[in-house]
């Protein structure tokens, strides 16, 4: 007893000591080698735990907790599948074993068997319909499905059931974001943190949530202290310097995402942000080496393929960008930038023709972009058709009415055709647009 009243204060070593006492006093106490294990398992002995619970299953074969408590040990040390073992044992020996069910349902879950893992979350709420975790984790579960509204009607039930549950609130937070519901998933995050400021995904849960309100320098507060709470977040820098770059801040980010790499060298991601911040420092050759890399770390990286073939253009490699949109079009057949850039890097060849039919497919699949219009209508006109580019400005204006570039081609056109007063109107608005930028 006096054991388990140390352990429940926290004085886990304590208790440990406790409990060894009453096993030399009683060498056939399973219940005292089941509280030993759960001490250490506080510890993180996981491995001591286990061989407690060895003897206690050893000394008492029926012993559902034992059975339970090893599998909690056991999936503790990535031993998922035997952990299931242990759990099915326990449910065997007690049908009625709701904390059995939820751990069984939280090792499927790492497993990715969702579906499994709810059966066994609903069967321990049957049992316990109190049971606020089985709540909370089998939300978890539907958000790895992306049910997102099924999640938080969970995760709303649980915070009923326990109303200073930080973990709910940013678990709910993450479903929230997950439905585009950033001001809803901030207020998540902000409750969190109320109640357990030490926890860095916490932060860094606000500062996703932040940039999504297109709060960028309030993200960085919030990735600042994630970092503070947890140096060796790669995730962490490379949101910063997402955020440094969204404010255009690209040296500052280009030194968060190499932090980041160096904290996880196959951080595929990082290496294309970062060489996107390099592209936009004019640094084309280094954007290309850190494409390259991203590349090579995700071969169908349709995204590093699109930013490379950008940077090859800039250098006037257009054969070699337009060999990356073919990558990346193999990859993402209705990737609507690659065929808008591949269209751009054949118009710049002069294969205008070709260049139409690329702008042709990326309307098809975004039939709102402005800029694939008046691309569009360069490459017409550059062939002698001014009435179809005038049509074609006509568009882009239409959905990009401030886009004075495609006043200045459609009067280009006009002109073209001899109506120098509509050519002279359209200039003077793409005037008017530059000067108030």
């Amino acid at each position: 007893n006096r054991g388990n009243a140390k352990s429940a204060l926290g004085d886990h070593d304590g208790a440990i000591a406790d409990y060894s006492q009453a096993i030399e006093l009683d060498p056939g106490d399973a219940a005292a080698y089941n509280n030993r294990g759960n001490a250490k398992g506080k510890l993180s002995d996981h491995d001591g735990a286990i061989a407690d619970y060895d003897r206690a299953i050893e000394l008492n074969p029926d012993y559902a907790f034992a059975y339970n408590n090893r599998g909690i040990a056991k999936s503790a040390l990535g031993d998922l599948r035997s952990a299931i073992a242990d759990y099915d044992e326990a449910i065997e020996l007690n049908p009625d074993y709701a904390n059995a069910y939820n751990s069984r349902g939280t090792a499927k879950r790492k497993l990715d068997d969702y579906c499994g893992a709810i059966a066994d979350y609903s069967r321990a709420i049957e049992l316990k319909p109190d049971y606020a975790t089985a709540y909370n984790n089998r939300g978890i579960a539907k958000r790895n499905l992306g049910d997102y509204y099924g999640a938080i009607a969970d995760y709303d039930r649980a915070i009923v059931l326990k109303s200073d549950y930080a973990k709910v609130y940013y678990n709910r937070g993450l479903a929230k974001r997950g439905l585009g519901d950033y001001r809803g998933a901030k207020a998540d995050f902000d409750r969190a943190i109320e109640s357990k400021p030490e926890y860095a995904a916490d932060y860094f849960g606000r500062g996703v949530a932040k940039s999504g309100l297109g709060d960028h320098e309030g993200a960085i507060a919030d990735y600042d202290r994630a970092i503070e709470l947890k140096p060796d977040s790669a995730e962490a820098y490379y949101n910063r310097g997402n955020a440094k770059f969204a404010l255009g801040d690209y040296r500052d980010a280009i030194a968060d995402y190499s932090w980041a790499i160096e904290l996880k060298p196959d951080y595929a991601e990082a290496y294309n942000n970062r060489g996107a911040a390099k592209d936009d420092l004019d640094d084309y050759n280094g954007a290309i080496a850190d494409y390259d890399k991203a590349i090579e770390l995700n071969p169908d990286y349709t995204h590093a393929y699109n930013n490379r073939g950008l940077a090859k253009s800039k250098l006037g490699d257009h054969d070699g960008a337009i060999a990356d949109y073919d990558r990346a079009i193999k990859f993402k057949p209705d990737d609507e930038e690659a065929y808008k850039n591949r269209g751009n890097a054949k118009s710049d060849l002069g294969d205008h023709y070709g260049a139409i039919a690329d702008y042709n497919r990326a309307l098809e699949l975004k039939p709102e972009d402005a800029a694939a219009y008046n691309n569009q209508g360069v490459a017409k006109s550059e062939l002698g058709d001014h009435g179809g580019a005038i049509a074609d400005y006509d568009q882009a204006i239409e959905f990009n009415p401030d886009l004075a570039v495609a006043y200045r081609n459609r009067g280009n056109a006009k002109f073209a055709l001899g109506n120098k007063r509509g050519a002279k109107e359209d200039y003077a608005l793409a005037d008017e647009l530059s000067k108030g930028r």
